[in-house]
């Protein structure tokens, strides 16, 4: 599976995205949601678990990439609109954990299949943690069970989901 759109945007140190952690080192935590802002809860849960095993912090917004095949191929960026997707509450979330000191990476991760995108993500950067955090007043619980359901059962990590989700 190959993700459509992955724009990087660097929070603090970042290290080798290939490699996987080394004997010891604590596997990164990721932070997903799905085009919304996120969760507080879901905040507090990532920010505390990273701050407690000194890992490091994935935020990932993913987007459903809308069938726009133009678009695509000339104008990549403009494939999602600003009114589809929470970008500056998602960019605050990563610069809330930057402030405190968390090695953070800021992903925003557009795919024709945006929970595969999740597995893929999960599985590559080998975390140790998922925290499902879409704010569960804009986003539809079923998307939530969903994403939880397929982590659980593809993956090797812990999932954490937003309460209410």
């Amino acid at each position: 599976m190959r993700r459509a759109v992955a724009d990087h945007v660097g929070h603090g140190a970042r290290a080798d995205d290939a490699a996987p952690p080394a004997g010891g080192a604590p596997r990164p935590v990721i932070l997903a949601t799905f085009s919304v802002r996120i969760d507080p809860r879901a905040e507090r849960m990532a920010f505390d678990s990273v701050l407690e095993v000194g890992a490091r912090l994935i935020v990932a917004n993913l987007m459903m990439l809308p069938p726009y095949p133009t678009t695509i191929m000339l104008a990549r960026e403009y494939a999602t609109l600003p009114h589809e997707e929470d970008l500056e509450a998602v960019r605050a979330t990563a610069a809330r954990a930057s402030a405190l000191g968390i090695g953070t990476e800021l992903l925003r991760i557009s795919s024709r299949r945006p929970l595969a995108a999740l597995v893929e993500l999960t599985t590559e950067r080998r975390a140790g943690l998922v925290v499902l955090g879409p704010d569960v007043k804009r986003s539809p619980r079923w998307q939530l069970r969903l994403a939880a359901r397929r982590v659980r059962r593809q993956t090797d990590c812990l999932i954490w989901i937003a309460p209410d989700g």
